[in-house]
């Protein structure tokens, strides 16, 4: 059965504990695309990491594998989500899934997000082998971190697709100004 898994970034602190601020499965496009892949038949999930503010590689890990992962899954992940991925994707080798998206791929190349070893491992440059596509959504105007990121998967993963928005910052609800994110949903469909 075709499945979607959505993974939400990691937020700041106060945002995490703010009542004021949605969880971050429920935040910026995340429940308009899960809506909109489910109305297509496609049961989608987003996750609710916890404490994702700080990020434990083990606590992440444990929440995805909840899901089933198949050749059938389709893989979305925003800014630490993507960085997750690509450590899992990395160190699952076993693994086939569908289409993956990085939406702002972001895995703290300045060591300066408090992220300890979250993002101590090796990039598999053959990930794609596994998956339909593998594709990045990146803005010209995001974040220094996130573009030497995006340049580091770039180089590193063989065969990678890349799309480039304009002035879509982190892809974030007040950079887009709407939650809806037309693209992700014809890029997964």
């Amino acid at each position: 059965m075709k499945n979607a898994i959505i993974l939400h970034g990691k937020p700041g602190k106060e945002e995490y504990y703010d009542p004021q601020f949605p969880a971050g499965g429920n935040n910026h496009w995340l429940p308009w695309l899960q809506k909109q892949l489910i109305i297509r038949d496609i049961a989608a999930y987003t996750l609710e990491v916890p404490n994702s503010w700080k990020p434990d590689y083990p606590t992440w890990k444990k929440e995805f594998e909840r899901f089933d992962i198949t050749p059938e899954t389709n893989l979305v992940g925003h800014s630490c989500g993507a960085g997750f991925l690509v450590r899992w994707l990395s160190e699952h080798k076993d693994k086939k899934v569908g289409k993956v998206v990085l939406v702002a791929p972001w895995m703290d190349p300045f060591k300066n997000e408090g992220t300890g070893n979250f993002f101590d491992f090796n990039i598999d440059p053959e990930i794609r082998k596994r998956t339909s596509s593998i594709t990045i959504f990146n803005s010209d105007n995001d974040d220094q971190s996130v573009q030497k990121t995006v340049k580091t998967l770039r180089k590193t993963i063989v065969n990678m697709d890349y799309r480039e928005f304009h002035n879509y910052g982190h892809f974030c609800l007040k950079d887009l100004k709407t939650e809806k994110f037309p693209e992700l949903l014809e890029e997964l469909i």
